[in-house]
């Protein structure tokens, strides 16, 4: 019969103290997480990124909640940074990084997922096929900018936007003029991508988890909306995905540097086309469409690498 005193032990040395780095706790993906890791018998804490504080050049870097050192509280960090903020979170989790705590999305990979230019520049090089997509800071030149393209209709597109935002579908050549225009003279940085009519108003998002998919759907928009994200009133349902599709979105990850992303494809008629990859996924409509646990999933993830690294 085991020494109860090791069983103990055992079953000690296998809780994890996991920081959320993340605004609030009222975030329906950020409680989500924090519940399965509860349940799962872990000791959570929401470490709220923009009241973070880095000090360096005395010793071992520190990290400060407000006053309080919390170098070294962590076995790992699951960050969900806030695009408003993405260069400041990117810094704390680099941070924690380079102190040796395990993180779901490398600093690195979270900087790239948000900038769309960049995350397509990389699937470009890397053969993962994208929609024909321009980007330039010209404003002489709009009109070569949409023949380039094909001409109209095109999507118009801010290059850090989310959830939808910053997305315009222009139908002629004049609004996409009037459009690009208005962005150039904002210094908005922006690209432009042919409008893939075929699609539907449909796109594929994928969860992928450490080297998986755990969690697919489909996403369809309303009438007289062109954009399917759930934050936009879009409809969602459960899809199963191709082996090609998989292949994209896990490469898509790999390639960026995440352990935790969600992937969104569009089918055309050439087969599908990565658009994005958010390294800070939404859980409440892929939860809600196919009834997987991905907050678990995400747990069960941290669980292997952080306890492996700790050992």
């Amino acid at each position: 019969m085991p020494d109860i005193e090791i069983v103990i032990f055992n079953f000690l040395d296998q809780i994890m103290d996991i920081a959320l780095l993340s605004v609030s706790l009222n975030v329906h993906s950020t409680r989500r997480i924090a519940e399965e890791a509860e349940k799962l018998g872990h000791y959570v804490e929401l470490i709220d990124h923009t009241k973070c504080s880095v000090k360096l050049g005395d010793g071992k870097p520190k990290i400060f909640l407000g006053e309080e050192d919390v170098t070294n509280e962590f076995d790992a960090i699951i960050p969900r940074i806030g695009t408003k903020v993405t260069r400041h979170g990117a810094a704390i989790v680099k941070q924690f990084e380079m102190n040796g705590v395990f993180s779901t999305a490398r600093s690195l990979g979270i900087t790239r997922a948000r900038n769309k230019v960049r995350t397509l520049q990389i699937m470009a090089r890397k053969g993962i096929p994208i929609p024909e997509t321009l980007f330039s800071i010209n404003p002489d030149n709009i009109g070569e900018q949409i023949r380039i393209l094909g001409g109209a209709p095109v999507i118009i597109k801010i290059q850090e936007g989310t959830q939808g935002m910053g997305v315009i579908l222009a139908e002629s050549k004049k609004s996409a003029k009037s459009i690009i225009d208005t962005f150039y003279k904002m210094d908005t940085s922006i690209l432009l991508q042919r409008y893939v009519e075929e699609a539907n108003g449909e796109d594929i998002r994928i969860i992928v988890v450490g080297n998986k998919v755990v969690a697919s759907m489909k996403r369809t928009s309303e009438i007289d909306e062109f954009r399917s994200n759930v934050h936009r009133g879009g409809n969602t349902e459960a899809v199963e995905i191709t082996h090609r599709e998989k292949f994209i979105a896990l490469n898509a990850t790999k390639y960026l540097g995440l352990g935790v992303s969600g992937v969104d494809l569009m089918r055309s008629k050439n087969g599908p086309v990565l658009l994005e990859v958010n390294a800070s996924p939404g859980l409440k409509g892929i939860e809600g469409a196919t009834g997987v646990n991905v907050a678990k999933h995400i747990i069960q993830f941290v669980e292997k690498n952080a306890y492996r690294r700790r050992k």
